[in-house]
């Protein structure tokens, strides 16, 4: 049975090979920084489940040192050429992104159809599928395109250099969600909002919970790191406990609730703060172009989860 360790083990084997391959790049002046940057984050992947609490927590401080001290930097890896990029754009045009669509598209054929076949774990089944996709869509792009053996792993490289720390933020906020969860912030979050606002009908608590779940986000940065603390506050006891709300349309809805704040946060430096600085455009542009977005969607996301959830 495929289980989320063996995702983790290939994502660990991932950014082994992008150590190995920065360790060898001797125009990037900051290689060793590198290498040990993307050997310790492939450690959290191989070795994190079997690690103690203590030894995790030194990982992280050390990824924290070696990124926060500007330790890592990045060069232009070589993958193919100008012209046979050109050359390849013309040949397969708009053909190129069905490489990428087969990804979500064996994700989601995963999750309708693998759950009860015994083949993955069925707790984490969209996930797994989604970690299938990848494999299937660097089969079929080396079978399609033949490009150079290492080109998807130089180019995995170039991605992972140029958004730098700012990859350990999904980690690290959902983490600190969690660790909000445990100690108890979710329960006096509840408190203070059965206390002091009008939660009586069931539309009223699911807005409170997607409003909450966006604002959380704006404040955390990450929907992962909102969504335990507003799930027990809001989303468990009230939409599903008193109002019996469908807790999977609670669960789906209040997500993306949270990826609208996530639109207009700099806290979510991964989407908003490090491409505009890649972009070389404002720093705040992206989140004032994606603001139009999010308020509508915000209140698209309530009225789905009144209507669906009950």
């Amino acid at each position: 049975m495929i289980t989320l360790d063996h995702i983790y083990i290939l994502m660990g084997a991932l950014f082994v090979a992008v150590a190995a391959l920065s360790l060898r790049d001797r125009a990037n002046k900051k290689r060793f920084g590198n290498a040990i940057f993307w050997s310790l984050f492939a450690a959290s992947f191989l070795f994190g489940s079997h690690l103690s609490d203590f030894a995790n927590g030194v990982l992280v401080l050390a990824l924290v040192i070696v990124g926060g001290f500007n330790f890592i930097g990045r060069t232009a890896p070589p993958t193919t050429s100008p012209e046979q990029r050109r050359e390849r754009a013309q040949r397969y045009g708009n053909g190129l992104f069905y490489i990428a669509l087969i990804i979500p598209l064996v994700a989601l054929i995963g999750t309708l159809f693998l759950k009860g076949s015994g083949l993955v774990d069925p707790k984490q089944v969209t996930l797994i599928s989604l970690g299938i996709g990848v494999v299937v869509a660097l089969v079929v792009g080396y079978i399609w395109m033949k490009p150079p053996a290492l080109a998807p792993l130089e180019e995995a490289r170039r991605l992972a250099d140029t958004i730098g720390w700012a990859a350990l933020l999904p980690q690290l906020l959902a983490s600190l969600g969690a660790v909000f969860a445990a100690g108890g912030v979710g329960k006096e979050v509840g408190i203070i909002a059965t206390q002091y606002l009008p939660l009586g009908t069931p539309f009223a608590a699911v807005a409170t919970y997607c409003i909450g779940m966006a604002l959380f986000t704006i404040i955390m940065g990450n929907a992962f790191a909102a969504f335990p603390v507003m799930t027990a506050a809001i989303g468990l006891p009230l939409v599903v406990g008193q109002f019996h709300g469908d807790v999977t349309v609670m669960a789906a809805l209040g997500m993306l609730a949270g990826y609208c704040g996530t639109l207009v946060t700099p806290m979510a430096a991964n989407f908003n703060i490090v491409p505009a600085a890649l972009l070389e455009i404002p720093d705040y542009a992206v989140i004032r172009a994606q603001i139009p977005t999010a308020i509508p969607l915000l209140i698209v996301n309530i009225v789905l989860m009144y209507a669906l959830a009950f």
